[in-house]
């Protein structure tokens, strides 16, 4: 019974982590999306509103605007919509100082859902471009997101997430950067199969139709709004090309801001988007949906515990496999602990990036947890130091 629960929890582990992938691999072999930027002419004729919502961003905000206004669109096409809610640095008065730049702002602070929320019905262009205020967006992004919505049965398109990491960097952020690279793979075959599981809020557009309000207490807004849409039926693609860059975390303690916030966020949808899990209804979205995301927040971090200890119990009254898989385990964990002792050491040495993040972010699911029962988790801006050279 102790080996049928072990390998149980260790295969579900292993194709949360390494099997999905290479099983979305094999299943997408070969088989490719259309390429809509290439099979159409290049459609500029819908109108884009690019939706900045920024807390007390001074720092970022002058390139961020700088950066948007110089974006490859027609400019009777395109406008760029800043709204400050709550911020009480000098964001809005630098956003004030562009007259081509529509403002909104509010002083009390209630977050970024509820300003979202509150500005939306003043929007009456095709598409919505959401972006981060932290993030630098290449040239071409708004065109090659747009030639997507050719099809009328997307809804959604997820840009790509880039973490810029230094040469040396501390071992949270070369591990952050490798994460996303990974998550990068996943997601264009996502998109492959048939449909991209979510998109982040550093760059994502939508088609303004489809908008509903989120609840104002939803925590990875970003996430919840783009599998809603496609839970009425219609496609999150995913466009590599149009890519958002921003730093590392400034830190590992900022970083778990992210993480931590993160887990409990993916907790809540989880429950919220619990009629996804109807396989009969959604067919590959909820074979996706559980695959790629709903494990990781549920059944794989729980698991991890109870395997080194069903393990450990296997090895000592065994040989062989057992002993083997188990002095594996120790090894991964000793390598993750060296990684937390040497994590604000720059080093090029990368051997310790991978299990130091993956330990990581899995204790951030279960104080996400924490934080999520306990009602502690704000909704409010609260944002993580970055990186600024």
């Amino acid at each position: 019974m102790i080996e049928i629960i072990f390998w149980t929890m260790f295969a579900i582990v292993f194709y949360t982590y390494l099997g999905y992938g290479i099983l979305v691999y094999f299943l997408t072999k070969g088989k490719r999306k259309p390429d809509f930027k290439l099979n159409h002419p290049e459609n500029t004729s819908l109108t884009v509103v690019h939706l900045i919502a920024a807390y007390n961003e001074q720092d970022y905000i002058e390139e961020k605007i700088t950066n948007s206004l110089n974006l490859d669109y027609p400019t009777d096409q395109y406008q760029v919509w800043v709204v400050t809610d709550g911020s009480t640095d000098k964001t809005p008065d630098i956003v004030r100082d562009y007259p081509n730049v529509t403002h909104f702002h509010e002083d009390a602070r209630k977050g970024k859902i509820h300003a979202v929320n509150r500005v939306m019905p003043h929007i009456n262009a095709d598409i919505v471009v959401f972006s981060d205020a932290n993030t630098h967006i290449n040239k071409v992004a708004i065109k090659n997101m747009i030639q997507h919505f050719h099809n009328e049965k997307v809804g959604v398109v997820a840009g790509e997430k880039r973490i810029h990491i230094d040469e040396k960097d501390e071992a949270s952020s070369a591990g952050e950067g490798l994460y996303w690279k990974y998550e990068s793979f996943l997601k264009q075959k996502d998109y492959a199969l048939y449909s991209t599981v979510g998109a982040a809020g550093e760059l994502f557009a939508i088609r303004t139709s489809l908008f509903e309000e989120v609840s104002e207490d939803m925590l990875i807004e970003d996430f919840y709004l783009s599998m809603s849409i496609a839970a009425k039926g219609f496609v999150i693609a995913y466009e590599p090309d149009a890519y958002a860059v921003e730093h590392s975390s400034a830190s590992v303690k900022e970083e778990s801001k992210r993480k931590i916030r993160i887990a409990a966020g993916g907790l809540q949808a989880t429950w919220r988007l619990k009629h996804l899990f109807n396989v009969f209804r959604y067919k590959w979205l909820s074979f996706q949906f559980v695959s790629h995301r709903v494990l990781r927040w549920t059944l794989a971090p729980l698991f991890l515990p109870f395997i080194l200890i069903l393990n450990g119990i296997l090895a000592s009254t065994s040989s062989g496999l057992y002993v083997g898989l188990f002095g594996l385990q120790l090894l991964f964990y000793l390598l993750a602990l060296i990684g937390w002792v040497l994590q604000f050491i720059k080093t090029k040495i990368k051997v310790f990036f991978i299990p130091f993040y993956f330990v990581f972010m899995n204790i951030a699911v279960y104080l996400g947890f924490v934080r999520l029962m306990r009602g502690k988790q704000s909704v409010l801006w609260a944002r993580a130091e970055r990186k600024t050279t």
